[in-house]
């Protein structure tokens, strides 16, 4: 056999073993990234209520359900598991543990978006307590939130002023109860018809192949945010160009490459000014900032108050119970 074809034979075969081991990388790194959450193991919930000036939520899913309140937010859009729906300006919706979720700018003008966000375990509630009678709503709360839930206007004005009043309630064991209240306002509001499911599934094999390019590249940064990112190597693995990849992503997250970056390393500095004794400067280099000033910058930028008065504040009066 002539030497030039036995080289193209080896060279489809290398071909072909380069495409089987991409395939597989790929598929395996379709994963959603899990975000670390205030939430300890010794807390019973997290709360915090906010004015945000748009959103930059990256997609990601945590072990907590999470009760979502929004005002102002017309024109938003809103992903959870395989929905994906245009809000009205009031929005309230409970995300069950491990589903992946979003809310996109998209339409929305409004600068001045309020956002109270509850977050609570699922091993809050034994399933002895939710065996009792009088747990019956919020039994069914849990039950019918197989993957997420969206609840009316109706259902909005029975919980908002307790969740409002849930807010300013100072640390106590009355917090407790005041959050059974709202949770078994709302399996009252699903009983009257105020709900209705929002995905029929949180499974990233159903996704579109340009979810699974951004779930690769979500972790890809969820696993190396600590060193150098280039957008360069990032786009590759994408199988694009820097430019369309740019474009790409924004288009399907609402935010730039540089600036989900960022969010996500400034998601895992707050955890660790929280959950750590480290210095500023060790969580900046260690969450992948190049520069303290730089990070202090940032930092206070996106959450309107510096790394150290975020870590003073926190300790001093923060919301969890």
């Amino acid at each position: 056999m002539p030497k030039n074809k036995i080289i193209g034979k080896k060279y489809f075969r290398l071909l072909k073993n380069i495409h089987i081991f991409a395939e597989t990388q790929f598929k395996s790194m379709r994963k959603i990234i899990t975000e670390p959450t205030p939430l300890s193991d010794k807390d019973c919930f997290y709360l915090i209520d906010r004015l945000r000036d748009g959103f930059s939520h990256h997609l990601h899913c945590h072990a907590e359900y999470e009760l979502n309140l929004v005002t102002g937010c017309k024109g938003s859009r809103r992903l959870v598991g395989d929905s994906l729906e245009e809000t009205p300006n009031y929005d309230m919706v409970l995300i069950a543990p491990q589903v992946e979720h979003q809310w996109i700018q998209h339409n929305c003008r409004n600068m001045k978006i309020r956002e109270i966000c509850l977050q609570f375990s699922s091993g809050l509630f034994s399933e002895d307590l939710l065996a009792k009678t009088q747990f019956s709503n919020i039994r069914r709360l849990f039950e019918s939130c197989t993957f997420g839930l969206a609840f009316d206007m109706d259902a909005m004005l029975a919980v908002f002023g307790k969740v409002e009043a849930l807010a300013r309630k100072a640390v106590g064991f009355d917090r407790i109860l005041m959050l059974m209240d709202v949770l078994n306002t709302l399996g009252e509001a699903i009983a009257q018809g105020h709900a209705h499911e929002v995905s029929t599934t949180h499974n990233s094999e159903n996704h579109t192949s340009e979810n699974g390019r951004v779930a690769l590249v979500q972790d890809y940064i969820a696993a190396n945010y600590r060193s150098v990112l280039r957008l360069e190597k990032i786009s590759s693995m994408a199988g694009m160009t820097p430019t369309s990849f740019s474009r790409f992503f924004k288009m399907r997250t609402g935010q730039s490459l540089s600036e989900y970056i960022i969010e996500v390393r400034l998601s895992h500095a707050a955890r660790m000014l929280i959950d750590s004794h480290k210095t500023v400067a060790e969580i900046c280099f260690g969450c992948g900032f190049n520069n303290v000033s730089n990070f202090n910058r940032i930092f206070k930028n996106k959450k309107n108050c510096s790394p150290k008065e975020f870590r003073e504040t926190y300790r001093r009066t923060h919301s969890v119970t």
